[in-house]
């Protein structure tokens, strides 16, 4: 079967540039992917008819060649030199590489690769006021910092990390499989690049060592359960001299025995008397920073709430302070006395009239349409 000319595989003029070349060949490659189109065939076969062209038009004297030849320039089958198609020891990760980035073989680091410390995360319980008023707290944190002895390397002082024999200083390897080539992480020096042959005495070899070190966490005004305060370079320590991570103060906001916060709104239920309920009256009821007089008027109802403004809490992230919501809630009396039931069945023999139970009525009459409907 005949081949395509290269050229119009990748869709470009015989006189396009080395980016014209490279820009259509990534386009081509990603769209035809076999990741992508992992049930057909078709896609493959333009997959590999794209990377073909692609190898012999980036290399200029392959590209000669095949200008002046055709394709029995650069194929070694038809009498060419070339060595194209995919024979010669052709890789299709440094091609890979070279399109679409990379630092190809040797990583572009080798040995000075240095690694970002990991963030850590400790999770901070306080209480509803400290998270409203906002506190400061001194934490205790377990963590990996950089060895003083090998001051991170990980040798023996008087000693220094040669480079990785099987990487060479890259930090990764490649593995190559047919027609596919996988670039991993070196085993033998896990990507550093250099192994250690005379390990420190005091990390054996890691660069750190656990410690633990006490934190100053400066909580602000209005947190809630939820949010994070991020304390930079705080984590572990970096690998090769890398930077620090960072750590992440988790908070979570103790259950209050009185109040409940939801935003900014702080909410709580006030028990009264059935004859405050009844007549009116006054009493205390708690803020977070003090108490108020909340006034009862007279014939209020179970669940009936009270709104205090302005006592309830200002949000970490700025806006208005909320409002203090008190929900009354009416104490059935118990263990009552002879003489106070009397007074009661007293009291119960006055409330005939439908004026002085108005839900109570209310209920009653759906309830009876209820049951009348049912009847239809």
């Amino acid at each position: 079967m005949s081949k395509r000319d290269y050229y119009e595989v990748l869709g470009v003029q015989k006189n396009a540039s080395e980016d014209e070349l490279k820009k259509s060949y990534r386009r081509l490659a990603m769209k035809h992917h076999p990741d992508r189109n992992p049930d057909s065939a078709d896609a493959e076969e333009k997959f590999k008819e794209a990377k073909e062209a692609y190898e012999i038009l980036s290399d200029p004297q392959k590209r000669a060649a095949y200008d002046q030849f055709g394709h029995a320039g650069v194929d070694a089958s038809m009498g060419g030199g070339g060595g194209g198609g995919f024979g010669g020891g052709f890789d299709f990760g440094d091609i890979f590489e070279s399109v679409f980035g990379g630092g190809g073989r040797n990583g572009g680091a080798g040995g000075n690769r240095v690694y970002r410390g990991s963030d850590l995360r400790y999770d901070l319980t306080i209480t509803l006021e400290e998270a409203v008023n906002g506190t400061d707290v001194k934490i205790r944190i377990p963590t990996q910092v950089e060895c003083e002895t090998c001051h991170g390397s990980g040798a023996k002082p008087g000693t220094s990390p040669v480079t990785c024999s099987h990487c060479g200083g890259a930090g990764q390897v490649r593995m190559t499989s047919g027609f596919f080539s996988v670039q991993q992480t070196c085993p033998y020096c896990r990507g550093v690049g250099k192994i250690v042959e005379t390990p420190c005495p005091t990390c054996h070899g890691a660069g750190r060592t656990k410690d633990t070190k006490t934190l100053s966490v400066k909580v602000p005004a209005g947190v809630d359960t939820g949010d994070r305060i991020r304390l930079s370079g705080e984590g572990e320590a970096g690998v090769n001299g890398g930077p620090s991570g960072d750590l992440y103060v988790q908070i979570n906001v103790r259950q209050h025995p009185i109040f409940t916060r939801e935003g900014s709104n702080l909410f709580c239920e006030v028990p009264i008397s059935i004859v405050t309920a009844a007549l009116g009256g006054e009493l205390e009821a708690p803020t977070l920073d003090g108490r108020v007089m909340l006034k009862i008027p007279p014939g209020t109802q179970t669940g009936q709430t009270f709104r205090i403004r302005g006592k309830g809490v200002k949000p970490v992230r700025g806006g208005s302070v909320g409002d203090l919501h008190c929900r009354v809630m009416i104490e059935t009396p118990v263990s009552l006395t002879s003489r106070q039931k009397e007074l009661l069945e007293e009291f119960g023999k006055t409330l005939e009239s439908n004026h002085h139970r108005p839900q109570e009525t209310s209920w009653l009459d759906r309830v009876k349409k209820f049951f009348d409907d049912m009847k239809l």
